[in-house]
C-alpha cells in the first residue's frame, strides 16, 4: 500500500508542478505560492479531520516547522526554476535530490533494500536522465535554472526526509500543520510585496493554477507521508521521485509540448521502475 500511495504522490506533485509553473510564469513563484498554499492548508485540515485522523505531540508540532522550512524554500526555488527553464529539465533535476537524500537517509536508518529496489533505483534515475533530454531550442538551461534547480532538489529531499520520518499515529498532521507555517510565512511575504510594488503585478492573477497546485501538491504531501509510514522511506521517496514522467506527459497531451523517442523511453523506464518497487 505504501508504494501505491507514493505513486498517487508523484503524479499529484508532476501535476502540481505543470500548474504551478505556468501560474509562475505570469505573476512570479513567491505571489503563486502566496495563494497555493493557503488552498493547500485548508485540504491537508480537512484530511487530516476527517479522511486520516491522527494525534498531534510536541515532537509533530516541532516536525512540521522544520518541514515549513525546508517546503516553502523548496517550493520557491522549484517555481522560480520553472519560471525561467523548461518544465522538462527543471522537473527531472529536482527529483534527483529530492530522491537521493531519502534514499539516503533510509539506508542510514538501516532500512532493508531488496535487489529489486535496486533494479527500481537505476531504473528511475535512468527515467529521470532520459526525460530530461529535450533537443532544439529548448534543450538549452542558463546556469541560472540549473542552480535554482539544485537547490530546490536539495530542500525538497530535506522536506521528504522530515515528512517521511513523522509518527505513525499523527496521520498527516506533520504535512497539515506545516502547511499552515508556511501559509503563515507566505501571508507575511504576500503583504511585504504588495506593499512595494501594489497589486500592479498581480494581475491578471492566475487563480486556477495557483489554487490547483496548491490542492494537488497539498494532497500529495500528505498521501507521501502515509506512504512513508506503511513503507519503507527509501522505496516511497524513489517512486515518489518520479513525477517528472508525470510533468512531461502532461505538457505533452495538453500543452502540446514535443517529446523525443528518447524521453518516451525515459517514461517507459518510468513505468519499469514503478512494477519493480511495488513488487
Amino acid at each position: 500500500m505504501g508504494a501505491l500511495l507514493a505513486l498517487v504522490s508523484s503524479v499529484a506533485w508532476g501535476s502540481a508542478d505543470v500548474a504551478g509553473g505556468l501560474g509562475a510564469r505570469r505573476v512570479g513563484s513567491a505571489r503563486v505560492i502566496a495563494v497555493n498554499y493557503p488552498a493547500g492548508a485548508l485540504i491537508l485540515t480537512c484530511f487530516a479531520l476527517f479522511v486520516v485522523p491522527g494525534t498531534i505531540d510536541r515532537d509533530v508540532v516541532l516536525l512540521s516547522l522544520v518541514t515549513a522550512i525546508f517546503g516553502t524554500l523548496g517550493m520557491l526555488l522549484l517555481y522560480a526554476a520553472l519560471a525561467v527553464g523548461p518544465m522538462g529539465i527543471v522537473s527531472p533535476l529536482t527529483a534527483i535530490g529530492g530522491a537521493a537524500i531519502p534514499v539516503a537517509a533510509g539506508m542510514i536508518r538501516g532500512e532493508p533494500l531488496t535487489l529489486l529496489f535496486g533494479v527500481g533505483a537505476i531504473l528511475a534515475l535512468g527515467a529521470v536522465f532520459l526525460v530530461s533530454r529535450e533537443s532544439g531550442p529548448h534543450a538549452r538551461i542558463t546556469p541560472r535554472a540549473l542552480l535554482l534547480s539544485a537547490g530546490a532538489g536539495i530542500a525538497i529531499g530535506l522536506f521528504l526526509t522530515a515528512l517521511g520520518i513523522a509518527p505513525e499515529d499523527s496521520g498527516v498532521w506533520a504535512a497539515t500543520l506545516s502547511r499552515w507555517w508556511s501559509t503563515l510565512g507566505m501571508v507575511i511575504v504576500a503583504i511585504i510585496l504588495l506593499s512595494r510594488s501594489g497589486l500592479a503585478r498581480w494581475r491578471p492573477y492566475p487563480w486556477a493554477f495557483a489554487i490547483g497546485a496548491g490542492a494537488l501538491d497539498a494532497l500529495a504531501n500528505g498521501f507521501f507521508q502515509l506512504a512513508a509510514q506503511d513503507g519503507e522511506l527509501a522505496v516511497v521517496a524513489v517512486i515518489g521521485s518520479l513525477y517528472p514522467a508525470t510533468t512531461l506527459l502532461i505538457a505533452h497531451f495538453l500543452l502540446k509540448e514535443r517529446m523525443s523517442r528518447v524521453q518516451w523511453a525515459g517514461v517507459a523506464l518510468a513505468l519499469g521502475a514503478v512494477v519493480a518497487l511495488v513488487v
